[in-house]
């Protein structure tokens, strides 16, 4: 198959589909573990925050490790699905984030959730480093691929959407519970396991119908491999800017039931948030793609920073600026979500395509390290806004305990919502633009 040919939508729907379980996984412990901690655990914000962020610094390590261990894979079997299925025991560990023993309160529940995400961070690697792997592996072009990627984008923004509405729903609404919790991670776990098996399948189908000449080499793996990645300026600019914009939606969506609860007095609006947020990347999607045929990815995802940051302060006005205008913010971010999701990845296998023998060959590791970027902002997003919430001083609770935040803790809550996440997509933007390989290949 050249690499003008296109893939077939059964295909391309069924590699999709794996997004859901992944999708579920970003999500919902990027939108509810903070909050699960300091208002369900009475975990202190700094511990809370450190919990999310220490698991996350071997990744920087680990995944491109797992990379190494994906291309090892395809030089001797001719394919990366081993690991995809080891990846499979993920939703473990997901429901084990949420099925903390009764009795734990404070450190304790906090050891308890640190154990269960470095453990689903390693089932993350396993899974997700061999199926972004995929789009390098086809001969195909670069627009198939951001066809491809736009498959991927739509099924992901229905997985986000649906675990980011339905777990909010499952863990008790306007009272979330402990119990409410554990059943959430049950039935979420079980759907991501189906997904997962089903991207398997849309991998196999997919490599089948565009293989790719080039073969797996077997260089060592560990810290080389991350530097070997880096050496080449193209990923390294493309790879900080998605690092900036990663740490950036985490920090949203992590945001979000605070934003809520403490500063629109309703934590029921957790939902229609998510909803504001995610939904309009349904139809943003397909419109992106467009947009990247016509002007080119890069020039798109710069378009999609702005308006994000345009975004970001209108939120951090607060409940003055009134609920419509703040959900419509929300929307916008939503919009330009979509985009920082599509053209970064599409990008990414155009990345390694261009760079010759030896960058295909490392198509996993180059991956890995990409994944450990996208790992490593969805802990520093937390993370950040664990921090405002601690300058502000935020007192945790356990559930169904009633606090009054001092006016210093709304405050920081509305900024960290609103302008922190303006100051990291300016930074975002400033990388981005020292990436040059788009307009050579467009």
């Amino acid at each position: 198959m050249d690499e003008a040919a296109r893939l077939s939508r059964g295909g391309m729907l069924a590699f999709a589909s794996g997004s859901l379980g992944m999708g579920t996984w970003v999500t919902v412990p990027g939108l509810l573990l903070l909050y699960f901690l300091t208002d369900v655990l009475a975990v202190a914000p700094l511990v809370a925050g450190f919990v999310l962020l220490l698991p996350k610094i071997a990744d920087v390590l680990l995944h491109p490790w797992v990379g190494h261990l994906s291309d090892t894979d395809l030089a001797r079997r001719g394919h990366r699905r081993v690991l995809m299925m080891l990846g499979c025991g993920l939703p473990l560990a997901f429901a084990a984030l949420f099925l903390v023993p009764g009795g734990l309160l404070g450190n304790s529940a906090a050891a308890w959730v640190a154990v269960a995400f470095i453990a689903g961070n390693l089932l993350f690697a396993a899974y997700q480093v061999p199926y972004l792997s995929t789009p390098a592996d086809l001969a195909i072009g670069y627009h198939e691929r951001t066809r491809l990627m736009g498959f991927r984008m739509v099924v992901l923004t229905v997985g986000i959407l649906l675990s980011g509405v339905l777990a909010p729903m499952l863990a008790g609404k306007e009272d979330p519970t402990r119990s409410g919790y554990a059943l959430m991670g049950l039935v979420l776990g079980a759907s991501m396991l189906v997904t997962m098996l089903i991207g398997i399948g849309g991998v196999r189908r997919l490599t089948a119908a565009a293989p790719s000449p080039v073969t797996a080499g077997h260089g060592k793996a560990g810290l080389r491999t991350l530097l070997v990645a880096l050496r080449d300026p193209q990923f390294r600019w493309l790879v900080g800017s998605y690092l900036a914009m990663s740490t950036t939606s985490h920090l949203v969506l992590a945001a979000v039931p605070y934003f809520a609860e403490y500063e629109l007095g309703r934590p029921g609006l957790t939902t229609v948030l998510v909803a504001a947020f995610v939904a309009p990347a349904l139809i943003a999607t397909p419109v992106w793609v467009v947009v990247a045929r016509r002007i080119g990815k890069q020039p798109g995802l710069l378009i999609a920073q702005g308006a994000f940051v345009v975004g970001s302060i209108v939120l951090a006005f607060g409940s003055a600026a009134g609920l419509p205008v703040l959900i419509g913010a929300v929307a916008v971010l939503g919009i330009a979500f979509a985009a920082m999701q599509l053209l970064p990845f599409s990008m990414m296998p155009d990345v390694i395509r261009a760079s010759g023998a030896d960058g295909t060959t490392r198509a996993g590791t180059y991956t890995g390290v990409w994944t450990a970027a996208e790992a490593t902002g969805g802990a520093l997003g937390p993370y950040v806004y664990a921090a405002c919430l601690a300058i502000g001083g935020f007192v945790a609770s356990s559930a169904g305990t009633e606090v009054v935040q001092s006016d210093t803790a709304h405050t920081m809550i509305r900024l960290g919502f609103g302008v922190v996440p303006a100051v990291l997509m300016v930074v975002a933007m400033l990388l981005q633009r020292r990436y040059t390989l788009d307009r050579t290949l467009r």
